[in-house]
């Protein structure tokens, strides 16, 4: 029996994400899809009130990676960070897997709140107008968010140096500006970043929702994780 390969990188048009040819429709123009990429991280900076905004796939890895600068590039020392007993499981989770070790403490917050001592702020039930609150501020686009693309999150910084190591390590290292095999990977990166036509999707969502929104989360909407073992391990 005989196969037919299938062309690399090519799709017939109706197995075809659309989100690339809808934003053109509206006016956006772009050459390499990864342009798309660009366009969304400085839409969404602009909207925040921040300098750079690097996409990741998802608000966690945005959390791990700003933890990750402090533990690998700054060479911070600290044992513990302190977060609220009431979040999301995944953000003591991120805390262990940089290296540290989650401190719960009853905290009130709503929105946002600061990974302490950090300078690293959960902002990912909050989307308002200039909600940038500094340092590295993590948003979520995961389905039940402001933003739905379904899956993403970006990390939103005024640091230029930050912003590029973070850019770098959410494509496994690389340095886009080179190609490929000419690359000596100067760092062990991550596959976390964000594909085009979920940035697009994001562009297009931000155009239709409103500047200001009221906070869809605070320490009333989950569960107490101080009490969960595995976080102590």
């Amino acid at each position: 029996m005989s196969y037919k390969s299938w062309p690399l990188g090519q799709l017939p048009q109706e197995f075809q994400r659309p989100e690339l040819e809808q934003i053109k429709k509206l006016g956006y123009k772009w050459k390499d899809p990864r342009d798309v990429i660009t366009m969304f991280e400085d839409k969404v900076a602009k909207f925040a009130g921040a300098k750079y905004g690097v996409a990741v796939d998802c608000c966690s890895h945005g959390l791990f990676l700003s933890l990750k600068f402090y533990k690998d590039v700054l060479k911070m020392k600290n044992e513990f960070v302190e977060i609220p007993s009431y979040t999301y499981c995944s953000v003591p989770m991120q805390i262990k897997h940089a290296g540290f070790n989650p401190k719960f403490k009853d905290i009130q917050w709503s929105g946002v709140y600061q990974l302490k001592p950090f300078d690293i702020w959960d902002g990912a039930v909050r989307w308002t107008k200039g909600m940038y609150k500094g340092g590295f501020h993590i948003v979520s686009f995961q389905l039940k968010k402001r933003i739905p693309i379904g899956r993403g999150g970006m990390i939103l910084t005024d640091d230029p140096a930050a912003a590029e190591w973070f850019r770098k390590m959410t494509y496994d290292g690389r340095d886009l500006n080179i190609g490929y095999m000419e690359d000596d990977f100067e760092y062990c990166g991550y596959h976390y970043y964000m594909t085009p036509e979920d940035a697009a999707r994001g562009i297009m969502l931000m155009d239709q929702v409103p500047k200001k929104n009221l906070d869809s989360g605070n320490n009333r909407t989950y569960s107490d994780l101080s009490t969960k073992k595995v976080f102590y391990e």
